[in-house]
């Protein structure tokens, strides 16, 4: 097993899921948006964008009555 296996690569991609994919559902389900939108984050530039859209778009979960 070297330095680039793909046992190396499975073990950095799990860290990454939990570190930034799980909260980042939290985040966003709390903020009245679908969870699986967090999943996006994780295609390059497309992430950029989200990011804006979660920053300065009205959330679900402060509209009236919502």
């Amino acid at each position: 097993m070297g330095p680039l296996s793909a046992g190396h690569f499975g073990f950095g991609l799990l860290i990454g899921l939990v570190v930034f994919i799980i909260p980042a559902w939290r985040i966003t389900a709390k903020a009245g948006f679908p969870g699986a939108l967090s999943l996006l984050l994780v295609i390059p530039l497309l992430n950029i964008v989200l990011i804006w859209m979660f920053a300065f778009s009205r959330w679900p979960i402060e509209k009236p009555g919502g």
